[in-house]
């Protein structure tokens, strides 16, 4: 199966949000590229070229997170509840640094314990926005 990696789009704050990401996951950004690297013609306004057009983080398993600024030009960035980042930890020691991690400063909507199916479950919005759903399943399903 190919490698699911999630692409977040932020309105100029990326670098904060994978510098905070990097925090909880550990490790080095694989890529970071900005606006100004890119082509003259393809450049978005002066003022947005050095935010980032590319940041790459292995978060494990030969995933990685991923994503950019959004330049005006391809309008607002819009922070919605129609996408989840599900990460599935290999033990509830696990299970509990990502979730404790990612979750400092956001909302949880689920707190992090035996979900009714059985799994170690919890779910939260991060201090971003972002909605993240972290489990870790008994019987290695």
């Amino acid at each position: 199966m190919a490698a699911v990696n999630p692409y977040l789009n932020f309105d100029g704050n990326t670098e904060e949000v994978f510098n905070f990401y990097k925090s909880v996951f550990g490790g080095e950004f694989e890529m970071v590229s900005r606006f100004d690297t890119m082509p003259e013609e393809y450049r978005p306004d002066q003022s947005e070229i050095n935010k980032i057009m590319h940041i790459s983080l292995p978060i494990g398993g030969g995933s990685f997170l991923m994503g950019s600024d959004r330049p005006a030009c391809y309008g607002p960035v819009n922070k919605g509840d129609h996408a989840y980042i599900a990460i599935k930890a290999d033990s509830e020691e696990e299970a509990t640094k990502l979730f404790n991690g990612l979750s400092a400063g956001g909302v949880v909507t689920m707190p992090l314990a035996k979900a009714f199916w059985g799994d170690f479950f919890g779910m939260f919005n991060d201090k971003f926005g972002v909605q993240w759903m972290i489990s870790y399943a008994y019987d290695n399903k």
